[in-house]
This record gives structure tokens, C-alpha cells and sequence, in this order.
């Protein structure tokens, strides 16, 4: 077996031995490669490349259970050490910094220029940019200001063979005419390395209230689309449905200028409810996700979605008016009684237009996708970029 040096050579990238808490899905590194710059991520793929080695990057690890068990992996790329913000052009609107930043300290850097990047993704204290694009997590506020991929300006990458690529900000340098920002915000480490990400900021909210009510689950659908064309311009509407046999809880956002009026006039349109500076404890939460279930979904399946995760037991959180809610089962299952679960959710929202994804389990019997109508497209791209499997191989749908 090959130790250390022998694998990284003179490259001069700090490694080390790697333990049980370093598992990627159950899956044990070998080695774990604290890299502190993008040259260095460069030259570890470069070397890693060579051997055969697969790297699977890792950000603050508190999404490495997403996704299947990689086929193999002998290298977690650590990106911990990558943690500065390079630039932050306020008068602009602009920030650039490294993958490894966590939101937590992105945020509060931001705040004290008065301005914010507009994404409210889960575990905010040790989510990383990189992690946060790699997966594409989305929060409650994308329904005014959009998803990572929308507010993402420029990213910079390390593909698998160690080369550097840049595109959009202030640099660009595409491969092969690809956008590399779309693709790969989403990816799951599978294509490459994200090193740094320049984002398109907003200014902080003058102010803040949320109306909060409790609905039936004949509520939703018509509340949600009223709430959408609203002229009181929501930024976020939330769901949060703990028993299937309980009521909903329902949370709008009013965000910015006679922010207190504004929140009002929801109130009115909802029918009930309240008015309150302080958001619900469960806001733009995922508490737990040993089992995950994301659902996408047109907003006219609403209420299809909702009798689905009631049929097949699952506690349900998201926006009704994004399409794209969270569900975990509301009690422990076993593998045969979540595999079912899924299915039966999956026939009912498919029907409707919508899409099933399985982001954590910890069976290998449950069908984590479904059908992909753009596997074979996804599966060149994959080949393109990564045609040694050596990026975090078989983690994402179709075993890619």
C-alpha cells in the first residue's frame, strides 16, 4: 500500500491518515488532503489522477450522507482550509470567496456592510459555499430571490485532471463552451472541485415580519397561490407539517420597506393569523435527515403532494409556492416500509409532474431517483469531465 508521501509526492499538500468520523456514506478514505489553495487542489488531482485514486470533496460534512455510497474512495479532500473571502465589492454588489467559507461567516462579513447573500441553506453554522453549491440547497427565500445557481456570478474549478477553469465575474475562461457555474451547482463532487464562487449580493431588509396561521390541508393550495400573486410581495412562504394527522403551519416572510403593513395585508388575504418580528423556530430547518425525501412539483399539484405525504406517512417542510418541499417519515421505518413509501409518493407526484428524490437513506434497497429523462446527456457530461471516474464515483443518480 501506498503511504502518504508516496501518493502525494513533494506536492506539498498537508495529509493525513483518515478515521471512522471521516466515512462518506459508510465509505472510508484512506487519506484526508487539507489543501489551502486552488493550486494546491489542482496538484492533488493532478497527482491522485495519476494513481487511480478517487476523491470525494468535502465541505463542512454535514451533507457527505446525501447521495449513494461512493463506489470507492481513497482521498476526502477536505476543504476546510480554503476559508477566506477574497473580495467583497460592496459598492458592486459582489463578493468572491473560497469554497471552504462557512454561510455562518459569509453572512456575518456581509452584515456589516449592510448587505447579505440571499440563501437561507440548512445547518448554516458549518454549511460551506462549496457544499452548499455542490448540492444545490435551496432555502425558504428562493421564491423571491432564487436558488445558489441564480445568485452564483463566477466560480472557479479544479477539474479531475488537475486542470483550473474559471467562468462568469470578472474572469472567463469556459470549457468547451460549457457553463460551468449551472453545471456544476448540483453535482455532488462528481465533475470536479469547487474552489471559489463570486455571488451577486443584496442589500440587508430594512425590516422584517412574518404572518404565521394554522391551515387545513384544503388551505394550501388556495392560500399559497394567492399568496404568490400577491402584491404585498412576499419574499418567502413556508409549510411546516409534523403529523400528517395535525394541522399545517404555515409562515409568510415581508421583507423591506412598510414591511409591518405589508405583512398585514397578508394576514387579510390568508384570513387569520398573526404578526411577529420573530421567525418560527422551525424556519428554513431540516432537524432531521437520516432519511430525506425532496419533492419538486408543479404549484398546481399542491394539494396532490400534500394527500400523497399523508397517505404514505411522511412529516412534510417546504414552499408550496417554489414547488420543492422537504419530507422525512414522521415515525422510524425500516427499509421494506420506506422503499414502499417512496414508490407509492413517487407514482402519485410523478402523475402530477413532479419529481421524487431520495437525498439520504441509509438502505441501499430504496430507489433513490426514479426515471431521468436527461441521465444520458448527464452520463456524456460525466464523461467529458471526469472520464476516469475518479470524482466521488457512483455517488449521484444513475451511478454516475
Amino acid at each position: 500500500m501506498l503511504d502518504d508521501s508516496d501518493v502525494l509526492g513533494d506536492i506539498g499538500v498537508t495529509v493525513r491518515q483518515a478515521g471512522a468520523e471521516d466515512a462518506v456514506s459508510g465509505v472510508r478514505p484512506r487519506w484526508v488532503a487539507l489543501p489551502e489553495s486552488v493550486e494546491e487542489v489542482a496538484a492533488l488531482l493532478r497527482a491522485c489522477a495519476e494513481r487511480d485514486l478517487a476523491v470525494v470533496p468535502a465541505g463542512g460534512g454535514t451533507k457527505l450522507h446525501w447521495g449513494r455510497p461512493p463506489e470507492r474512495c481513497d482521498v476526502l479532500l477536505d476543504m476546510c482550509c480554503m476559508n477566506e473571502i477574497l473580495e467583497h465589492a460592496a459598492g458592486d454588489l459582489v463578493v468572491r470567496t473560497q469554497a471552504g467559507v462557512t454561510m455562518e461567516a459569509l453572512a456575518a462579513a456581509l452584515a456589516e456592510q449592510g448587505q447579505e447573500l440571499a440563501l437561507d441553506p440548512p445547518f448554516a453554522e458549518h454549511t460551506t459555499v462549496g457544499g452548499t453549491l455542490a448540492t444545490a440547497t435551496a432555502g425558504p427565500r428562493a421564491f423571491r430571490y432564487g436558488t445558489a445557481r441564480d445568485l452564483l456570478i463566477g466560480i472557479t474549478v479544479v477539474l479531475p485532471d488537475g486542470t483550473i477553469a474559471k467562468s462568469g465575474g470578472k474572469v472567463v475562461k469556459n470549457v468547451a463552451g460549457y457553463d460551468l457555474g449551472k453545471l456544476f451547482t448540483g453535482s455532488q463532487g462528481t465533475l470536479g472541485v469547487i474552489a471559489e464562487a463570486t455571488f451577486r449580493l443584496h442589500p440587508l431588509p430594512a425590516d422584517r415580519r412574518w404572518v404565521t396561521a394554522e391551515l387545513d390541508r384544503a388551505e394550501v393550495a388556495p392560500v399559497a397561490a394567492a399568496l404568490a400573486a400577491s402584491q404585498a410581495e412576499p419574499s418567502a412562504v413556508e409549510v411546516d407539517w409534523p403529523d400528517p394527522a395535525g394541522p399545517i403551519s404555515l409562515a409568510v416572510l415581508v421583507e423591506g420597506t412598510e414591511a409591518e403593513a405589508r405583512a398585514l395585508a397578508v394576514r387579510e388575504l390568508v384570513g387569520k393569523g398573526s404578526v411577529t418580528g420573530e421567525r418560527p423556530s422551525w424556519w428554513g430547518l431540516i432537524q432531521r435527515d437520516e432519511v430525506l425525501v425532496e419533492v419538486r412539483f408543479p404549484t398546481t399539484a399542491t394539494r396532490a403532494v400534500l394527500d400523497a405525504a399523508a397517505e404514505t406517512g411522511f412529516a412534510l417542510r417546504g414552499s408550496p409556492v417554489t414547488g420543492r418541499v422537504l419530507l422525512e417519515p414522521w415515525r422510524p421505518v425500516g427499509e421494506s416500509e420506506l422503499a414502499a413509501a417512496v414508490s407509492g409518493l413517487r407514482a402519485t407526484v410523478e402523475s402530477a409532474g413532479g419529481r421524487v428524490n431520495v437525498l439520504a437513506a441509509p438502505y441501499a434497497g430504496v430507489e433513490r431517483w426514479g426515471q431521468v429523462s436527461g441521465l444520458p446527456l448527464m452520463r456524456r457530461v460525466k464523461e467529458r469531465f471526469d472520464p476516469g471516474r475518479v470524482m466521488s464515483p457512483g455517488r449521484f443518480l444513475g451511478g454516475i
